[in-house]
């Protein structure tokens, strides 16, 4: 099977950079920003989208208005560590809407979660009523996040631009 490639360039960079900003932009606004007429401009996002680099567009809301005051990060460790135990976890933590972030980790957890509440009663319920009842747990560790120093979405982007063929191009030059 050949793998398809196409070489980024400053340009096209610079949209996901406006992009990655502000996902709402105009395509007026984004060719712009980026020093190209609006077709073109168009021609390039539809490009990207068709090489898969953008995985979701998405609004960003605020926690806290919302009543979402509790930022935890529950470590679980499993009694076994076999594939059907790591898909039956996955699974169930999939259909809980307050995890946020779940990660497969190295080290003393198998797994990393970070979950969102309005208040220690609701993580009481979900601890005991939820994450306790998935079969194959044996170890749960909380820690509570008291305050957010940075949070961000936008991925680092090489400033001169990047060929995608692998996933995991050790070449590209980062800032």
């Amino acid at each position: 099977m050949t793998t398809s490639s196409r070489h980024l360039d400053r340009t096209d960079i610079a949209i996901l950079s406006q992009l990655q900003k502000d996902a709402r932009i105009t395509n007026a606004d984004l060719a712009r920003a980026v020093h190209l007429s609006p077709t073109p401009c168009f021609n390039r996002v539809r490009a990207l989208e068709r090489l898969g680099v953008f995985k979701e567009r998405v609004t960003l809301l605020n926690p806290e208005p919302l009543g979402l005051h509790i930022n935890v990060f529950i470590q679980v460790r499993l009694e076994k560590q076999g594939e059907e135990a790591l898909l039956s976890f996955e699974r169930a933590i999939a259909e809980r809407p307050e995890v946020m972030e779940c990660y497969l980790m190295t080290g003393d957890a198998d797994y990393l979660l970070r979950v969102v509440m309005p208040d220690m009663k609701t993580l009481e319920r979900f601890i005991v009523e939820h994450l306790t009842k998935i079969p194959g747990i044996s170890n749960i560790r909380s820690s509570f996040a008291l305050k957010q120093v940075r949070y961000k979405t936008a991925l680092p982007l090489p400033t001169a631009g990047l060929t995608l063929a692998e996933p995991d191009s050790s070449d590209i030059e980062w800032t």
